[in-house]
């Protein structure tokens, strides 16, 4: 079964971290001189991904590289990192560890008993960009972090590196700092790396690291070194001679078996632990219409009752299924409505259903549809309920609306590199956004016929969308919280609905077979980011494009850890679908 699990899981993970200061305008900051000597080294024979792992708070990009292609087996994984305690010369020894590694002369043998990763620079502002400003003028972040996350004040780039290094899945992880002599320390689980070495200091990444609770992960083994630059790199080169142990950490084995369970598998899990909070909303009507599916593949009636139980104070007149104020975020629970209606015959919940279809409907000639935002959002929460009306009823006008409105959004919102902005009024490619637009056109394309005049141009659009996000993929196979700015969190919705869109795209022939990796990929990220209790890293927490939405505003939107209704409903959604396209039934 190990075995099975190391070759399921990418490489065993070895992270060596150097430390630096916090931060010039997001998208205007220079990539720096860190991040050009890591394209250059990437240049080798192994192949790497250049990118980001994070954000300083004024902008700059965190560099990173990232493995470009699977691990071997029994290959460790060694992440080197840098710029934690502000020592440039701490991120130049990380550098020129990596340069010997991975030049082209050192034999095959040498240079792959081990596949590296690395953030030489984490604390980019200080260690990158020469502030000069001394360490003990502004301190060092603690691990493991805590009291905000992406968003936080202070050390944010902390935050990115913890949530970098624990999904990564490390083996092991060295932490390189400056000092004035060379030594070792060591956290619980690396003691017997280094004989001799001293115990980590507390609140260092690396004694953090030896109970990390993140994601309900366990722990990794990690060192420190630190000492002058010169003797460092020898103590480094030196360390990395030898074969390092292959034996998986404990946060590794959690990801390995979390990357084991089926789709079905973690459908069921969500389907009987989402929503919590049964309102007319369209996050609690994706998990019941999932519900519903989950309880037709397994034959296991529990799921569909539970859902049925939560929708029937609706159907009941318990609840008013339509309600002020009124928005289309909540109209769109309605879809759910129609789904029951459909599986189970229910004219009741079909008539409900249409009641808020019709209420949807534009009353004049320049309206397309009631309560819109002009957020990408629309493009969902109508068309979700508008599709599915015209399927049931074959009414012209819900099909009519449907292609207005996702042929107008699409010219207004859809940009020249494929991804859609949020709005007008937030014209940032919000991950969310683009998933709320993904999710409209497959509605559409899902529920209305062939012969359906506006086909071609949202196929089109669709298209054109899953390929430029295809194009904004991160390494670990996620999506970020603003699609095109690589330095932002990855974010779970995002990648949860992207994956969705493509699974179902794949199956149904929207999309080519080039689409199947990428698919791959994301669902990878999804289940690692699902707990073995349901819960979620990473959910964008509610987000509106507001007046004049600044990039800052969607950079900074808190990143929920825990339970959540609106990313649970997204979760089941992928993998009712990755479920789909690997078992045709």
């Amino acid at each position: 079964m190990l075995r099975r699990m190391l070759a399921v899981r990418r490489a065993v993970a070895v992270l060596i971290i150097v430390a630096a200061p916090a931060g010039a305008a997001l998208a205007q900051a220079p990539a720096g001189p860190i991040a050009g000597e890591l394209a250059a080294i990437a240049r080798g024979p192994e192949g790497h991904h250049i990118g980001s792992i994070g954000l300083t708070a004024t902008g700059r990009r965190i560099a990173a590289l990232e493995p470009a292609m699977p691990a071997l087996a029994t290959q460790p994984r060694v992440v080197i990192v840098g710029g934690l305690d502000g020592s440039g010369a701490g991120a130049r020894a990380v550098l020129e560890v990596l340069k010997g590694r991975l030049a082209a002369d050192p034999p095959v043998r040498t240079r792959r008993n081990v596949q590296l990763a690395a953030v030489p620079c984490v604390l980019a502002d200080r260690c990158d960009a020469g502030s000069g400003v001394a360490p003990e003028a502004v301190g060092e972040p603690a691990f493991p972090p805590d009291k905000g996350f992406f968003d936080a004040p202070e050390f944010r780039e902390a935050r990115y590196l913890w949530r970098w290094v624990t999904m990564l899945g490390p083996d092991l992880v060295i932490e390189v700092r400056e000092g004035p002599a060379l030594e070792w320390r060591a956290n619980a689980l690396a003691t017997t790396r280094v004989p001799g070495s001293a115990p980590a200091s507390p609140g260092s990444l690396a004694a953090a690291l030896g109970a990390a609770s993140a994601a309900d992960l366990g722990g990794a083994p990690a060192l420190e070194v630190r000492g002058p630059r010169a003797a460092v790199v020898d103590a480094l080169r030196e360390f990395l001679q030898v074969k390092i142990l292959a034996t998986p950490s404990p946060m590794r084995k959690a990801l390995v078996a979390r990357e084991l369970r089926a789709p079905l598998t973690i459908a069921r899990l969500l389907a009987a632990r989402y929503p919590a909070s049964p309102i007319m909303s369209y996050i609690p009507a994706l998990s019941w219409s999932g519900a519903l599916r989950v309880s037709r593949l397994t034959g296991d009636a529990q799921y569909r009752d539970r859902a049925v139980a939560q929708m029937t104070p609706f159907l009941s007149g318990e609840k008013a299924a339509i309600a002020e104020p009124f928005q289309l975020t909540s109209l769109a629970g309605h879809q759910a409505f129609f789904d029951l209606a459909e599986f189970e015959n229910n004219p009741q919940a079909g008539a409900l259903a249409r009641q808020a279809a019709d209420f949807i409907l534009g009353q004049a000639p320049d309206e397309i549809v009631r309560f819109a935002t002009s957020w990408t959002d629309d493009m969902f929460m109508a068309t979700s309920v508008l599709a599915r009306a015209a399927k049931r009823t074959g009414d012209a006008r819900y099909a009519d609306a449907v292609a207005r409105l996702l042929t107008t959004y699409a010219a207004r919102l859809q940009q020249q590199d494929r991804v859609f902005i949020h709005a007008a009024s937030g014209p940032h490619a919000w991950g969310r956004g683009n998933g709320f637009a993904a999710f409209g056109l497959m509605e559409a394309l899902t529920h209305l016929p062939d012969s359906w005049s506006a086909r071609p141009q949202v196929l089109e659009s669709f298209r054109r969308l899953m390929d430029g996000m295809r194009r904004q993929q991160a390494p670990d196979g996620s999506w970020h919280q603003v699609v095109d700015e690589p330095g932002t969190y990855r974010e779970f919705t995002v990648t949860a609905m992207t994956v969705a869109a493509m699974a179902r795209g794949l199956r149904l022939g929207w999309i080519d077979k080039s689409f199947d990796a990428v698919v791959d990929r994301g669902w990878r990220a999804v289940q690692d980011r699902v707990t073995e209790a349901g819960e979620l890293v990473d959910v964008c927490t509610g987000t509106g494009a507001g007046r004049n939405a600044t990039r800052d505003y969607y950079l900074n939107r808190p990143a929920i850890i825990g339970a959540d209704d609106r990313g649970g409903a997204m979760a089941m959604t992928a993998a009712l679908e990755v479920d789909a396209l690997r078992t045709p039934r």
